[in-house]
């Protein structure tokens, strides 16, 4: 028996919020972004009108109002957005236990065992729609379908404020002419490769020869293929589930050997960034940092440091790190891989002793907080590669694209 799955992506998240503590933005084109006075902010999210107009996210502010001189820009709300993003999730779990998260706008549920109660699949989508719509003041859409990847393709289909069912007997004609970058984990990497095949949409891609696509994209390849013919048994994880991860961790073996404090901090800088943004996708902090190094000879050591309060901040992750190898390390001594583990994980509602003497620290805390959630926001549109890491952009140690977690 299939299962029935549905994709929830609120639309035009960070505007909609905002319109809905200044109404007036509804009948202007406008955006979510940096400061309005610098030219290089960036656009996080922009209202249908914007839209009209051309403006796209992760553009620059002067990009788009070159297109839209008429374009309002609001700065972020990080709070605002995470308050809505519980709220939403709390009526999704009025219909099932099993809802997953993907990012702060979007959620995937299984409701095979609400059907019985709730009635089809298209019927708890346009259900859960209206929910959202008349206690919250947001819309969705949502992708119905017998797997995840179909169910994301999709709330994609039709926005706003839509739900579109995709099933085995109809997946191929509402499927096969989307362009192949649609798919889930196809990024702009693996879509230059295919367009190099001539795969240019996922009909494209489910005829392609499999083992033609694993030696050019390798596991992935296989993997995306699958997609493409409808095969995905991946699980929607139940509530809490995430929660059960006992570290999260990244290593890479680098190109040349790293040598002195610039290459460590660039080596370091980028594993801190990747452990960092893995915390915050599974909502969670940690309280210990583990810093596994090896050298040429493959010596191998491993330091542990416990953290002051449970952190999920690539910048706090790094100098721990950081403080661990000076204290364990010959820093002229070569490093061959390095692994930096987030352990002793807690969730992001944790709460410590807040400080009475550190205001100031915990005012500069929530401004790098709301940094490094503007970059997941960029990140999630776009892809990690999207915004380069500064201390390793430009260092030959083979750093330009993230190796799996550990």
């Amino acid at each position: 028996m299939d299962r029935t799955i549905l994709h929830c992506d609120l639309n035009a998240f960070y505007a909609s919020v905002e319109c809905l503590y200044r109404p007036e933005l509804k009948e202007v084109p406008m955006a979510v972004g940096g400061d309005a006075e610098n030219r290089r902010g960036i656009i996080l999210a922009k209202n249908e009108l914007a839209k009209r107009c051309g403006v796209v996210t992760a553009e620059t502010i002067w990009q788009a109002r070159r297109k839209c001189p008429a374009l309002v820009i609001v700065g972020p709300h990080f709070d605002r957005y995470r308050k809505y993003s519980r709220l939403v999730n709390t009526i999704y779990y009025r219909f099932t236990d099993k809802v997953e998260p993907f990012g702060i706008d979007e959620s995937w549920l299984d409701v095979t065992g609400s059907l019985h109660l709730f009635g089809s699949g298209r019927q708890i989508a346009d259900r859960i729609r209206e929910m959202v719509r008349s206690e919250l003041g947001l819309t969705i859409s949502v992708g119905v379908s017998f797997n995840k990847v179909f169910a994301k393709l999709g709330s994609d289909y039709r926005k706003p404020d839509a739900t579109t069912v995709i099933e085995r007997d109809n997946y191929r004609s509402i499927v096969y002419p989307l362009p192949v970058s649609d798919l889930l984990f196809v990024g702009k990497a693996a879509t230059g490769i295919l367009a190099r095949l001539g795969v240019r949409t996922i009909g494209q891609l489910a005829e392609c020869n499999r083992e033609l696509l694993a030696v050019r994209l390798g596991k992935m390849g296989e993997k995306i293929h699958d997609y493409a013919n409808g095969i995905d048994f991946s699980p929607v994880e139940a509530a809490g589930a995430s929660h059960e991860a006992k570290s999260v961790g990244n290593g890479i073996t680098f190109r040349r050997n790293l040598v002195g404090l610039d290459d460590i901090t660039a080596g370091v800088g980028v594993l801190a960034d990747m452990v960092a943004t893995r915390l915050r996708k599974q909502a969670l902090q940690c309280r210990t940092v583990q810093v596994t190094i090896r050298d040429p000879g493959f010596k191998t050591i491993s330091r542990q440091r416990q953290l002051e309060r449970p952190t999920c901040l690539a910048k706090e992750i790094e100098a721990a790190a950081i403080a661990i190898i000076e204290g364990a390390w010959h820093l002229e001594k070569p490093i061959r891989m390095l692994t930096i583990t987030g352990l002793q994980l807690v969730g992001q509602d944790y709460l410590e002793q807040p400080s009475l003497f550190d205001a100031a620290g915990d005012q500069q805390r929530d401004k790098l907080a709301r940094l490094e959630e503007t970059v997941d926001a960029i990140r999630e549109r776009y892809g990690r590669d999207s915004i380069a890491f500064g201390a390793g952009a430009g260092a030959d140690l083979g750093l330009g694209r993230g190796p799996g977690g550990k």
